[in-house]
């Protein structure tokens, strides 16, 4: 696995406060990673020493293989949406871009054209209003696209999602999803975000990174061993009730019409065949079955201790 972002025992101290507590990072290259954490976790100021703007107490950092050096320029460039982006509020969103543009020293040549991409991948081109008078949800379209006016191979975002009305949300994490290429690592304390979004999961709790991978992996490490069956109709559900202590089955009802079914030896495969046999045996018709995959927010508490 290649990292494009990666640290080792980073810390930060505030006086008496620890913010972050021997952090080791690898999120890998080419995913969308979700930093998740409840508020004030350390997500804010992990993601400030990531990008340089305030200096770590201990430990080092690595973006794209290359160790990064507070205060000194020459590492890879990072784009960074921070929680709350502020802009110019007199220009308009293609003359605020152009500035930025100027500051990353991108060639007037082609700088216009770079620009009017730019605000067509986020929904801004038709925009000529004044950014002062946009709505939260297109400041932080705007403010995605300051952050890939580089074309950095890393985008950070802080909470980028959270203050958003439905639309917005909706609007934002499509953007997002549609970042292919860049490795995006951004926070948030909203799990549906990252269940919809990310195929990488970062978890940060009182400062200590206590779990990262793939979603897929995470899945498979928490799964339970459980299955739901929901049937058509009462009677078959009350017929499965009854007869699944026979089959050996622990089956709790969770619905009316469903159950999260457990076999006491076996695990899925054993838990399946019991399942269907009882079925079969009974005639009974069944909507939907199949192994109960655990959500982000189970993983989520059981990997804070919170269940």
């Amino acid at each position: 696995m290649t990292s494009a972002v990666s640290t080792r025992g980073l810390s930060k101290r505030f006086k008496t406060t620890v913010a972050v507590d021997g952090a080791d990072i690898d999120v890998p290259e080419g995913c969308c990673c979700g930093f998740l954490g409840k508020n004030g976790a350390g997500k804010t100021t992990a993601l400030k020493m990531l990008v340089g703007l305030i200096r770590p107490s201990a430990g080092k950092i690595s973006i794209m293989g290359r160790e990064q050096v507070y205060g000194k320029r020459g590492g890879r460039a990072v784009g960074y949406l921070p929680d709350v982006p502020n802009f110019y509020g007199h220009m308009t969103g293609a003359e605020f871009l152009d500035l930025c543009a100027k500051l990353c020293e991108i060639p007037a040549a082609g700088r216009r054209a770079h620009v009017e991409s730019l605000l067509a991948r986020v929904g801004l081109e038709k925009t000529r209003a004044r950014i002062s008078g946009y709505s939260r949800g297109m400041k932080q379209r705007l403010g995605i696209a300051q952050a890939m006016i580089n074309e950095p191979p890393i985008i950070f975002m802080d909470e980028p999602i959270s203050a958003l009305d439905p639309i917005g949300r909706r609007d934002v994490a499509q953007i997002i999803r549609s970042l292919k290429g860049a490795t995006v690592v951004f926070s948030t304390h909203i799990l549906a975000d990252v269940e919809h979004i990310c195929d990488y999961a970062l978890i940060i709790d009182k400062g200590k990174i206590i779990a990262q991978d793939y979603m897929e992996n995470l899945r498979r490490k928490h799964a339970d061993g459980a299955a739901k069956v929901r049937f058509f109709n009462e009677s078959d559900a009350r017929i499965f009730g009854e007869k699944a202590l026979g089959a050996t089955l622990d089956a709790q009802r969770v619905a009316p019409l469903e159950f999260l079914a457990r076999a006491d030896s076996g695990g899925v495969e054993e838990l399946s065949r019991r399942i269907t046999a009882l079925l079969h045996k009974e005639g009974l018709a069944v909507e939907s079955f199949g192994a109960r995959a655990p959500t982000l927010e189970d993983i989520f508490y059981k990997e804070i201790g919170d269940e």
